[in-house]
């Protein structure tokens, strides 16, 4: 595979294991960008555009993110509380009245970023036209009684964070929170993400498509979950199997009309680029251009504990920040203080403040995993490497 792009000095594992992913672990099309420091250190790319088809992938390329949305959308209540225009231990219906029914009045906001809301199922599950419509969503699950107490245990809330953060920062700002992260976020970093894909940038966004992943010893993959995953999403009564069918049947992810919707829980587009440079952000500057999201205690916030132990939708150990998933088994970042998203099958970004590294990796083909693909762990690995010395 003839892989595009620069590495700095001491950056090349991560070119190698770029290469490696197409040879030996099924990559089809992806791009891979690292900050160090402010400073860009990787920007690769190689493939195909669309997982589909022959047009070679190009420094613009974009894809879906799926969960790696999640990681920049939690970053506007974060922006907002930094502010002094959210209160994170304010119930949610403090600012969305609608919300205290079905006894919910005491779910915080910082439980909506957590994953300890309860809420991550809807008893009646949305359409594809109902999840984007702005109105069904958050209609549903401010109506929805939570699954357990609210505040007491954690599990991931795959497809309903997208109505909760969205309604919630609609209530608090009168923007959409694509808007928002395009008019505070995207707009000044020039990042190329975007929560609701505009018109005019359609073009850039290639296809993507659930793919096997190659097997036998070779390859270096797991070839099986463990057998409590495999039964929790084979029952269709688990909360992990409703949790991912709130949307039913499954949206089309290269319809464009999905693509304009504001999706926060699963919905963004991203270049490589884009993600890293957003993360780059929050640490501090980015190639000179002066911009530091996060201040020091609100980096502490998003990295700090909330929820640990087993999930009771993903069945295995996670550990949360306030939007934000931390180093775990479940999710092995680069190392224990950084914080980040991993997008089911494929995609993922974070940031790592005692290194300075920011990191984002997209791709068009998904793999069958939830949060830590083959692909993107060995390139956390050559970071790793390049990053020891």
């Amino acid at each position: 595979m003839d892989v595009q792009g620069t590495v700095a000095d001491g950056f090349e594992p991560v070119r190698d294991a770029f290469a490696e992913n197409f040879a030996r672990r099924g990559e089809r099309g992806a791009a891979v960008a690292v900050y160090r420091r402010g400073h860009k250190v990787v920007d690769l790319w190689a493939g195909t555009k669309d997982a589909d088809g022959d047009a070679p992938w190009t420094p613009d390329t974009a894809q879906v993110v799926r969960s790696a949305t999640k990681g920049v959308a939690a970053a506007v209540p974060l922006l907002l509380h930094q502010r002094g225009q959210v209160d994170l231990d304010a119930p949610v219906g403090t600012y969305w009245p609608e919300f205290k029914a079905a006894g919910k009045e005491r779910v915080l906001v910082r439980h909506l970023l957590s994953h300890r809301a309860g809420l991550p199922v809807l008893d009646t599950p949305l359409t594809p036209a109902q999840a984007i419509d702005g109105e069904s969503g958050p209609r549903a699950v401010a109506a929805q009684a939570p699954a357990w107490e609210p505040g007491t245990a954690h599990g991931y809330h795959a497809q309903t964070y997208s109505w909760l953060l969205g309604e919630l920062i609609l209530r608090i700002t009168g923007r959409t929170i694509g808007a928002w992260v395009a008019e505070e976020i995207a707009g000044p970093l020039g990042a190329g993400l975007w929560i609701g894909l505009p018109d005019a940038e359609r073009g850039r966004v290639g296809r993507v498509a659930d793919i096997e992943p190659p097997t036998g010893p070779a390859t270096g993959l797991r070839v099986r979950p463990k057998k409590a995953v495999s039964d929790a999403y084979d029952d269709p009564q688990s909360l992990t199997r409703r949790a991912f069918a709130a949307i039913e049947p499954l949206a089309d992810e290269n319809d464009p009309a999905y693509r304009a919707a504001e999706l926060p829980a699963s919905a963004g587009i991203a270049t490589a680029d884009g993600l890293a440079r957003f993360y780059a952000a929050l640490l501090g500057d980015t190639d000179g251009g002066g911009r530091r999201l996060f201040a020091p205690a609100t980096l502490t916030l998003a990295r700090t504990e909330e929820s640990a132990g087993p999930d009771r939708v993903l069945v295995v150990n996670t550990r949360f920040g306030l939007g934000y998933m931390l180093h775990g088994p479940a999710s092995p970042l680069l190392a224990p203080g950084s914080f980040g998203h991993p997008g089911r099958g494929g995609s993922l970004a974070f940031a790592d403040p005692e290194s300075g590294i920011a990191f984002g990796y997209v791709t068009n083909g998904h793999q069958k995993n939830v949060t830590a693909d083959p692909r993107a762990q060995a390139l956390v690995r050559a970071v790793a490497k390049a990053t020891a010395g």
